[in-house]
This record gives C-alpha cells, structure tokens and sequence, in this order.
C-alpha cells in the first residue's frame, strides 16, 4: 500500500513539474522573442542605411572558397554549382568534394564543366582520406572538382579546407541554394568587425519556393503536411533562436548549410571532427572552447539577411531520420564539451548557453514526451482533476502558438513580399495546427535519437531528395 502510494505521490510530482517545466522553457522562448524582434529591427534598418551593395566591388573584402561536400548528389549538383557561379561576390572559388559518391555525380561534374585531371600539390594541414585526383576547367577557371575515397561529411570538408586558396571559406550542402547577395552580407560581418572567425546565414524551407540562380521567384504551399509545419518550425528555431543566441556572442551552432568562416581559425582548432555526425556544432563549440582557452578576442555572428534556401524532407520516415540525427550529434557535441558547462571561464557560452542546451534542447525532449504519456495516464487513473488538465493543455498550446505566430512576423519583416497576405494566413493556421501531432511526434522522434545513441552516432543515413525547380 505504502508503494502505491508513493507511485501516486511521484505521479502528481511529475505533473507539476512537467507544467512548471512547460511554463519556464516558453518563457525563455518569449524572452528570445522579444531581444530577436528587436535585433532584427536594428539589423533590419541598419541594412537599409549602410546599402550593402555599394560594397560589392570593395577591394576591402576578402576572397571566398565555397567548399561543397557531394556524397551521391547527381540530382542536384551541377544545378547548384551553376546557380554558386551566379552570386554576387567579385572572388570566390567553387571546390566540389566527391566523397566517394556511387552514382553519377563525378561523371556529370566533369562532363558538364568540360573538366580535366590536373598535378597538383595539396598541403595537407588536416589528415584526411586519400584524394585520387583534382580536376580543372579552362572554361570555367574559379572551380575545382576534388575525387576522394568516402570518409563522410567532415572528411570531405577538411579536404576542401586542405585544397581551398582562399583565407575564408563556407561549407555548403550539395542540394541548397544561397541567395545572390548572402555572401556579400556575410563576408561584411568579417570586414565591420576584424574579430569574427565565424558567421552564420540564415536557413530557410525551399520547399513551396521557387529558386533561380539565387532569387526567390515565388513561393507557393507546399503540397504535404510535414513540409508545411516544417516552414513555421524553421521559422522559430533558425531565425528566432539563432538570433538570440547570436546577439550574446554565445551561438553553439552554424548551419552546416551555410556558415562562413576564418579558414586559420579552423586549422588552428584541428579542422572538423571525423567521428560525429553533428560536425556542424561540434567546430563551433569546439571554436568557442580553444578562443577562450588562449584568451583571445572573436566573435561568432548571425545574420538573418544572408538567406540559404534548403529542402526540407518530404516524409515522416525522412524528418524520423533528420531529428534523430540532429539529436545525436547535439549528445554528441555537449558530452563531448561538457567540461565548459557552467565553467565561469568560458563566459555566457559556459554559464548559460551550454546549460541551456543541456536542459532544454537534450533532457527538454525526454521530459515533454513523459509528459505526452504520464499527464493523460493521470487524468484517466484518477490522480489528476480535469481543471488541472485542461489548464495545462491550454497553458502549452498558447504558448506554442504565440511563438509560432510570433516567429512568422519576424519572418516577414526579414523577408517582406515573399508570401502574399492569403499565404501568411494559411502558415498562421499551420502555427496552430503543428500544435496537435506534429510538435509530439518531433518530440518522440529526439527522444529516439537519445536512446539510440551509441547505435547511430556515425550513421548519417540518407534523406530522399528532388532537383530545385528551375
């Protein structure tokens, strides 16, 4: 009797913790909110006065290397070194990484850039996996084309950094788009301020949009239900979030789509990590570590202006896949960095951004999905009254949709005409629907992506993918 007790006891405790857990993580969330409005405001007008463009032939900005993983990639990859030829940048380089890739990729890139083998010494600053050849183009002289023995996405990118010319380069995936401008609004964030080793672009769903050679041509709603709530979910996570974080020069993560950095920088912290698949955050964090470790001054920025446009997947089986992984590589990345948590050394990184992550971004997920399970379990059992429930359902629905809404006025003030006014409306309704289903399957899916850990930690798995409509 006294252990049935104790079960109901635990019960009701859980109860109030999880509603208290809900009520501070949203608060925090309307916190973000709140300073990314106003960030984004100040970003916004100051984008306007400074006129970026009349900065476009400035003898001031530094030459960039676009590095491009490719890992079977054959529907999207000469399409997209095409459009990266089209950008609005006066030097950069193109150098594409076929990983080993099984189908056609290498045979397209070289055929439709009329591209030959060459000699050439590579300086191998990070070890990586044997390169068989580098070929050129006379036609087309700002690209590169590398062939190397599969060693995944981090390897790829080290040979980039390896090959690459230039003191700054981005890492971009194989099947996005970065708009004309992005690396002019990026590489500004080098040339305004001499201390920042890296920038972040914002990341938004291509699916619905209409790209070509790097412009927004129309968006229309994407057909499925699991790409819509995906425009409203990137929305709140990779333009509020990010900005926030950014704003505290305390962001842990730049896209792996899309993100600039100081080539030296990379080197000097051992390049990209092998053996994660959360490469992405770990050299951020990784970056974070070693700057304020040798006591050196730097900045880690955001810039909602500088769009990459990504797809997004097309199928629960695919976002299953995606959240998963991206909850292994943040494990990943914190138990690997967890010496930084709450360590006064390493500043607002250390005392609130990495707690952060741990509290809200790894355990929020295992705390919300016993919630799903134990608060209705309760409710049926007995142990908790229909007010109590009702108020806690409501309390969490409400929250969720003023961030959702809250997130989708952010994205038209960054982002004005893209959607028309009927547009906007039906993503609103979408920022309530994601409300009943979707965040909880999200949620169970990060959950798996914990409990399977040591399983996939290395594997990357593959999302279906469809070529850019052009």
């Amino acid at each position: 009797m006294s252990f049935l007790n104790a079960v109901r006891s635990f019960i009701v405790v859980f109860n109030y913790f999880c509603m208290t857990f809900t009520i501070v993580l949203n608060l925090v969330y309307i916190v973000q909110l709140f300073v990314s409005f106003f960030r984004v405001r100040k970003d916004y007008d100051r984008h306007f006065s400074d006129d970026y463009l009349r900065y476009e032939d400035s003898e001031n900005l530094m030459p960039i290397s676009l590095i491009i993983p490719a890992y079977n990639e054959q529907e999207n990859i000469v399409q997209n070194v095409r459009s990266l030829m089209k950008l609005n940048y006066p030097s950069f380089e193109i150098v594409v990484i076929n990983d080993g890739s099984t189908d056609r990729t290498a045979e397209l890139m070289v055929n439709s850039f009329h591209m030959s083998p060459i000699e050439t010494s590579i300086r191998s600053q990070i070890p990586t996996r044997h390169i068989r050849k580098v070929y050129y183009s006379r036609k087309y002289p700002n690209l590169l084309f590398v062939d190397k023995d599969n060693g995944g996405k981090s390897d790829a990118l080290n040979a980039g950094i390896n090959i690459s010319s230039y003191p700054l380069f981005t890492c971009l995936d194989a099947d996005s788009r970065i708009e004309k401008d992005a690396l002019l609004k990026l590489s500004l964030e080098f040339l305004k301020d001499s201390r920042t080793v890296v920038s972040g672009g914002l990341v938004r769903i291509a699916n619905g949009s209409r790209i070509v050679n790097g412009e927004l041509k129309g968006f229309t709603m994407p057909k499925k239900l699991v790409e819509r709530f995906q425009i409203v979910e990137y929305y709140r996570s990779f333009l509020m979030g990010r900005v926030f974080w950014g704003a505290t020069n305390s962001l842990l993560i730049v896209s792996g789509a899309f993100g600039l950095f100081r080539k030296q920088t990379v080197i000097d912290v051992g390049g990209y990590k092998t053996n994660t698949i959360g490469e992405d955050m770990e050299i951020v964090v990784r970056i974070h570590r070693y700057m304020r470790k040798n006591r050196k001054k730097y900045r880690i920025s955001f810039n909602e202006l500088a769009v990459c446009w990504t797809q997004g997947p097309m199928s629960i089986r695919d976002i299953r896949s995606q959240r998963r992984r991206w909850q292994i590589g943040l494990m990943d990345t914190l138990i690997s960095h967890r010496g930084m948590t709450l360590n006064p050394r390493y500043g607002m990184v250390g005392l609130l951004s990495m707690p952060y992550n741990w509290i809200f971004e790894l355990f929020g997920a295992v705390i919300e999905t016993i919630g799903y399970f134990l608060v209705p379990f309760s409710l049926i059992m007995g142990e908790l009254n229909m007010f109590f429930f009702v108020m806690y359902f409501l309390l969490a629905v409400l929250l969720g949709v003023i961030l959702s809404e809250g997130s989708l006025v952010l994205e038209q003030y960054t982002h004005r005409a893209a959607m028309t006014a009927r547009q906007s409306i039906e993503i609103s309704v979408y920022a309530i629907l994601e409300n009943f289903g979707y965040r909880q399957m999200i949620s169970v899916f990060r959950v798996e992506g914990i409990i399977k850990y040591r399983k996939l930690r290395k594997n990357w798995g593959k999302i279906k993918r469809k070529e850019f409509d052009q």
